[in-house]
C-alpha cells in the first residue's frame, strides 16, 4: 500500500471519527433497547423508537413514537406531531395530551376525555403474546421450516449409495 493511499485511509478515519458525534448532535431522534425512554417536559425529540421497553412522553415529539413490547404514556399538556403505535403494550393518554393518530396492537388504550387524537384509532386487541407471535415469531417458524426442508433434501441426496450385496 503506498504512501497517498494510507494518508486518504487516515483522513477518512478520522472524519468518520469526528463526524458522527456532529450528525448524532443533530438528530434528536431517541431509539432504546430494553431501557425506557422518558422525554422531559423542557424536551424537543424528532422520534421515538423503544425495543422491549416504555416510553413516557412529558414534552414534544415532532414525528412518530412506536414500541415494540413495551407501553406508551402521553402525559398531561405532551404532544406527539406523529403517529403513536405499540405491538404488544398499552397507550395511556392523560387530559391535554395530544397525538396524530393511534394504533395499538395486543394492548389497551386508556384515554381521557380531554387528551386529543387528530387521526385515526385503530386496535387489534386481544393477548399480546398471541399478537407478538404472529408479527415476529410466525415468520421465523417459517424460516426455521423453510431452512429444515433445505437440510432433509440435501442429506437425502448426498446420502452415500449402500453397498450391493454380491451374488453367489
Amino acid at each position: 500500500m503506498g504512501f497517498c493511499a494510507l494518508r486518504w485511509m487516515c483522513c477518512l478515519l478520522l472524519v468518520s471519527a469526528f463526524g458522527v458525534p456532529a450528525f448524532a448532535d443533530g438528530s434528536h431522534d431517541r431509539t432504546q433497547f430494553g431501557h425506557d425512554v422518558t422525554v422531559g417536559s423542557d424536551e424537543k425529540v424528532a422520534e421515538v423508537t423503544c425495543f422491549g421497553c416504555s416510553v413516557r412522553i412529558r414534552g414534544r415529539v415532532d414525528g412518530d413514537v412506536t414500541t415494540f413490547g413495551g407501553s406508551v404514556v402521553v402525559e398531561r399538556d405532551a404532544v406527539i406531531g406523529g403517529d403513536t403505535t405499540t405491538f404488544g403494550g398499552d397507550v395511556r393518554l392523560d387530559g391535554g395530551a395530544t397525538v396524530k393518530g393511534l394504533t395499538v396492537f395486543g394492548g389497551r388504550i386508556r384515554r381521557d376525555s380531554g387528551a386529543t387524537v387528530g387521526g385515526d384509532v385503530t386496535t387489534f386487541g386481544g393477548g399480546a403474546a398471541l399478537w407478538l407471535f404472529i408479527v415476529f415469531g410466525l415468520p421465523f417458524l417459517v424460516l426455521g421450516a423453510f431452512i429444515a426442508l433445505i437440510v432433509w433434501l440435501v442429506r437425502r441426496f448426498t446420502r452415500p449409495p449402500l453397498p450391493v450385496a454380491a451374488r453367489v
